[in-house]
């Protein structure tokens, strides 16, 4: 179906579907704001102080052991890997099933790390590009460390930036969790990339990449590896996307010079986010062909980027259908001000 263009002077909702997942969202045009009206004003802030944060010094706030550190030629730590003190999930033991009636569970079981880097106030938005890539480093290193542990079928790593994004200490600091299961979201990506794949014999992300490429509209920055755009189906407002130029599904295959590459990607898509909106709360998580033994070679990895700048209410909440109050056109033209 030909999408219909509007007149210049015409505004009208619009119903947009991801190539993807085939989920729906809404970019109400009509309720639309100008880019700098999403500046959150931030109720509560987390506490920024380094007394008392307990990843200054891991050791004295009885921080488990490091299963991953770097340091500096001097003996002082840049970045370290340690098990969460309190983990979502219990460490290493296989999963027990459990039943009651009708439904099925299973024992909580896998690995749940902490990635912290060395610097209490330089979130990913101020740090350079090599300290960026050392993070890179250490979630490929805990990755490929993790996989092939008896259970695991998913990684998931997370990057959660302040209050409202669930973030509860100042300091920067990422998450790990590997897990026995797969999540259903990922498995509509997986699925919907291997049907678009059967019907048109290329890669969905590809094929977004090559379009966005050529209208120039959603794309915020770009290197020789990789690009920043903004979904055209975005579901939050500002939402960016960091994908691989090159067909790749497994993010723990990357080189050190692609590595480079993203985190410069990092940098300034982060950074120009951080400078149109003033620092807003955000989530960042990526997306990855699972660990459980199968071959993926339709899917493509990914990072995607979710500012929060609203809220779900009664309609998203009863349908699963987000809404957006900016085009995700506007929304890149805004950020490339600051790229």
């Amino acid at each position: 179906m030909a999408l219909e263009k509007k007149n210049e002077n015409e505004e009208y909702s619009q119903l947009r579907q991801d190539l993807v997942t085939g989920d729906w969202v809404v970019i109400a045009t009509g309720r639309s704001k100008r880019p700098e009206d999403f500046v959150v004003k931030k109720e509560a802030s987390l506490e920024s102080s380094i007394e008392g944060c307990p990843f200054e010094n891991p050791e004295a706030s009885g921080q488990k052991e490091d299963v991953l550190v770097y340091k500096k030629g001097d003996g002082e730590w840049t970045l370290r890997v340690f098990p969460n003190l309190y983990p979502a999930i219990d460490r290493g033991r296989r999963p027990k099933p459990l039943g009651e009636g009708p439904y099925f569970g299973m024992t909580g079981t896998g690995y749940h790390e902490l990635v912290v880097s060395r610097d209490h106030d330089k979130h990913f938005a101020l740090m350079d590009a090599t300290h960026i890539a050392e993070v890179l480093d250490a979630y490929q290193d805990r990755y490929i460390n993790i996989m092939n542990k008896k259970s695991i079928r998913y990684i998931s790593i997370i990057h959660n930036h302040g209050r409202s994004a669930g973030a509860s200490l100042f300091h920067p600091h990422s998450q790990i969790f590997a897990i026995p299961v797969i999540s259903p979201y990922v498995q509509l990506e997986i699925s919907g990339a291997q049907q678009y794949k059967k019907s048109n014999k290329k890669c969905v992300y590809c094929t977004m990449i090559e379009h966005d490429r050529e209208e120039k509209t959603r794309v915020i920055f770009e290197n020789d590896d990789c690009i920043v755009i903004a979904p055209y189906a975005s579901r939050s407002a500002f939402e960016m996307w960091i994908l691989p130029k090159f067909h790749s599904p497994y993010f723990e295959r990357i080189t050190n010079k692609q590595k480079l590459s993203i985190a410069w990607a990092l940098k300034r898509a982060l950074g120009a986010l951080y400078s149109a909106l003033e620092n807003p709360d955000y989530n960042m998580y990526l997306h990855t062909a699972p660990c459980d033994g199968n071959d993926y070679p339709h899917f493509h990895w990914h990072f995607e980027v979710l500012p929060k700048t609203s809220i779900w209410a009664g309609f998203e909440l009863s349908t699963g259908i987000e809404v957006s109050t900016i085009e995700p056109e506007i929304a890149t033209k805004r950020l490339r001000e600051f790229v």
